[in-house]
């Protein structure tokens, strides 16, 4: 049984229903004149890679920059966000890359800023302690994290800062764990099912897909054996 079948018939176990109905995105004002121009001249501060300094290195370490980490922190890039929130308010968030993507993640977010795409929140997996459930259980958006394939001993691409994970409570990771479906965030069973309409869901061709994929990057919604909605990568030279 593949993955989607696994999905469909846990869908029908859990009771979900033909429709699910999160809270709606609401447009910002963006009547005021002043705080048009505020706004105008922020972002010229955000979207730029810049190195990791001391102070951002000092929430790292220990938690997404691990000891036993194999990554020089001279190839990672700190990169200050603005973005929509589901309430449709602009706010700042953060992510750490690799410098190899991330002229193209500053320019990424930039675009699904313009388009007003809703991302709740965007901050260092740092404030979940590192742990990638707790931040995906949040829908907290996130990049680097020097850890594991969950369930497995091999790296993940996180570890090496060459993928993002977006609104990963409405995007989970689905897969076929011994002939059970498992997904996770563990709460998100409600969102496997990809046959249901959400606005906060990524499906291919939308806004989201596009640009992200016009830079190069894979979607892992498009995996055969697994499917992880939440997850874009680019692979390093």
């Amino acid at each position: 049984m593949n993955v989607k079948m696994f999905v469909q018939a846990a869908a029908l176990a859990w009771g979900i229903g033909s429709s699910i109905q999160p809270a709606a995105v609401q447009n910002p004002d963006s009547g005021i004149q002043e705080e048009t121009q505020k706004e105008v001249l922020a972002v010229s501060d955000h979207f730029v890679p810049a190195r990791i300094n001391d102070d951002i290195f000092a929430r790292m370490k220990g938690g997404s920059y691990k000891d036993s980490c194999t990554i020089p922190i001279e190839e990672l890039r700190y990169i200050r966000v603005l973005h929509y929130d589901f309430q449709g308010e602009v706010k700042e968030g953060e992510l750490v890359v690799n410098q190899q993507i991330a002229e193209d993640v500053g320019e990424i977010f930039r675009e699904l800023y313009e388009a007003k795409y809703p991302i709740e929140k965007i901050r260092l997996v740092d404030e979940y302690g590192a742990d990638d459930n707790r931040s995906m259980a949040d829908n907290n958006t996130s990049a680097f994290n020097y850890r594991l394939i969950d369930g497995s001993s091999r790296l993940s691409n996180h570890a090496g800062g060459f993928a993002i994970d977006i609104n990963p409570l409405y995007n989970p990771y689905v897969r076929n764990n011994n002939g059970t479906c498992q997904v996770l965030p563990e709460g998100a069973e409600a969102y496997a099912d990809r046959t249901v309409e959400n606005p906060y869901y990524i499906q291919k061709g939308d806004v989201c897909y596009q640009i992200f994929t016009s830079h190069g990057f894979t979607w892992g919604g498009e995996w055969t054996n697994s499917k992880d909605y939440q997850h874009f990568e680019k692979a390093g030279n």
